[in-house]
C-alpha cells in the first residue's frame, strides 16, 4: 500500500506519530479478541498512515503458542506493528509466534529505524514473575543502540513495567524495580525524547529521569484508582465495562511529546 504521510502544516515540519496499545491479555475468548480487534480496525481507518503501532506487552494472558497464533492474525495492520513482552508473556512462545525466531529465553530487545526516530523496545519481564527489572544484558543492549545512533536522531524507550510510583497501590507493588540504573543510562544520552510503557491498566503522564513517561491505557480492562473504589485492597480494582482505549503520541520536530487518548467501542 502506498504511503499517504501526514500532511506538513505552518507549524510543524514532519511529525512522528505513532499509536500506543498494551495489555490486550489475548486468551482464546471472544472478549479480548473482540476489543483488540476494535482497536486494530480504528488504526486501520485512518486517513494518514502512521510511523509504527506500538505495543507493549501482555499481548497473550496465558503465554500460550494459541494465544499468539490469534495476536499475530489480531495485531496485523497496514502500519508497523512494533511489540516487546510483559510479565503475562512467554519468551519462547512470544519469539516463535510473533517474531518468526527460535524459541529461546532470553530478554526479547529489539530496535525500530524509523524515519525521523528509533524505537528501542526491551523486555522489562522477568520470567515466572509480575514484577519487571531491566537486567544488564538489556541495559547494556540498549547503551549500545543509543550509543550508535546520531545525537539529533530522537529515541523512544518502550518496556512493558513502569518504573515508577502511579499511586496504585497494587500496580506499584509489581512495577519496575533498580530504575536507578536506567535513570542513570537515559541521564547520560539527552536525545531519549520519552519513555513509554504500559502493565498499568490505566491512561497516566509523569517523568522519568527529567524525561516524558506515559502509560498506555490497558486494551482488555481499566483498573480503578484508589479514590475511585471506595474499598480497600483489590477490591473492585479492575473495571470490565470501560471501553477499550490507546494513546497516540505525537513527536514534533522541538522533541516535544504531546500524547491524545482515544476510546473505541467493541
Amino acid at each position: 500500500m502506498a504511503l499517504n504521510p501526514l500532511p506538513p502544516t505552518p507549524y510543524v515540519r514532519r511529525v512522528i506519530v505513532f499509536a500506543h496499545l498494551s495489555d490486550t491479555h489475548l486468551d482464546g475468548g471472544p472478549r479480548a479478541a473482540a476489543r483488540t480487534r476494535a482497536a486494530l480496525a480504528h488504526l486501520d481507518r485512518l486517513p494518514y498512515d502512521l510511523d509504527a503501532v506500538l505495543v507493549t506487552g501482555d499481548i497473550a494472558d496465558h503465554g500460550l503458542p494459541a494465544e499468539y497464533e490469534e495476536a499475530r492474525g489480531l495485531l496485523a495492520s497496514r502500519h508497523p506493528v512494533l511489540t516487546c513482552p510483559g510479565n503475562h508473556d512467554v519468551r519462547a512462545a512470544f519469539r516463535t509466534a510473533l517474531l518468526g525466531e527460535p524459541a529461546a529465553d532470553v530478554p526479547i530487545n529489539r530496535v525500530h529505524r524509523a524515519p525521523g526516530a528509533v524505537f528501542a523496545l526491551c523486555d522489562s519481564s522477568i520470567p515466572g514473575r509480575d514484577d519487571g527489572r531491566l537486567d544488564e544484558e538489556t541495559l547494556t543492549w540498549l547503551e549500545a543502540v543509543l550509543a550508535e545512533t546520531p545525537p539529533t536522531m530522537p529515541v523512544l524507550v518502550a518496556f512493558h513495567h513502569p518504573p515508577v510510583v502511579l499511586h496504585v497501590p497494587y500496580i506499584d507493588g509489581i512495577r519496575q524495580f533498580g530504575e536507578d540504573r536506567l535513570a542513570a543510562l537515559v541521564t547520560r544520552h539527552p536525545n531519549v525524547a520519552a519513555i513509554v510503557c504500559g502493565h498499568a491498566h490505566t491512561p497516566a503522564a509523569t517523568t522519568f529521569a527529567g524525561r516524558p513517561l506515559v502509560v498506555a491505557p490497558g486494551v482488555v480492562s481499566t483498573v480503578r484508582l484508589p479514590w475511585e473504589t471506595g474499598t480497600a485492597g483489590t477490591d473492585g480494582l479492575v473495571d470490565h465495562e470501560i471501553p477499550p482505549a490507546f494513546a497516540f503520541h505525537v513527536l514534533d520536530d522541538d522533541g516535544r511529546l504531546t500524547t491524545h487518548y482515544r476510546v473505541v467501542v467493541p
